[in-house]
């Protein structure tokens, strides 16, 4: 994957198209509310993502960007020994570069390094791109939540991914 990059005051392979993967900052928060906005139908509101950052080190937030716009960005929460990922998304232009799973690399060997032992997400039954994703990272399909999504309403696939 070329050369290493410093990301935060971790060392990882360099991202694609000079993508540069940090923790999430109040100044990012309009790139991000764009991207939520575009990306999901109940959006989360940037008093929500504002809490989230205010919430470390529970929360670890984090934003892909290209120069100064952000295209990219996941929240998590890291809880004893659980990495929870609650949203991954990344911009509409952006999409199949990589851009999500160099989010996820990132945010994987953090969990790894806070010592989570294991990862869990739900995604949208029909989201097979994000499925897919997913499982190249080696998570597993193991349950279903019904009516999980409201708007509108929709299963969500519960996945894990046991971590070293």
């Amino acid at each position: 994957m070329g050369e290493s990059s410093q990301v935060g005051l971790y060392e990882r392979p360099a991202a694609p198209d000079g993508i540069i993967v940090e923790r999430m900052r109040d100044d990012h928060l309009p790139g991000v509310l764009r991207i939520e906005q575009e990306s999901y139908s109940t959006p989360w509101s940037r008093e929500g993502f504002t809490k989230e950052l205010e919430n470390f080190p529970t929360t670890v937030a984090i934003v892909a960007r290209r120069e100064r716009v952000v295209v990219g960005y996941v929240v998590a929460w890291f809880v004893t020994e659980e990495a929870h990922i609650g949203n991954v998304a990344v911009a509409r232009e952006a999409r199949q570069q990589g851009i999500g799973r160099v989010m996820l690399e990132w945010l994987l060997e953090r969990a790894v390094a806070h010592g989570c032992t294991c990862a869990t997400l739900e995604v949208r039954e029909s989201n097979l791109a994000a499925r897919r994703l997913y499982e190249r990272l080696s998570f597993r399909s193991v349950g279903r939540r019904r009516a999980y999504y409201m708007k509108p309403s929709e299963d969500a696939i519960v996945m894990v991914r046991e971590l070293a």
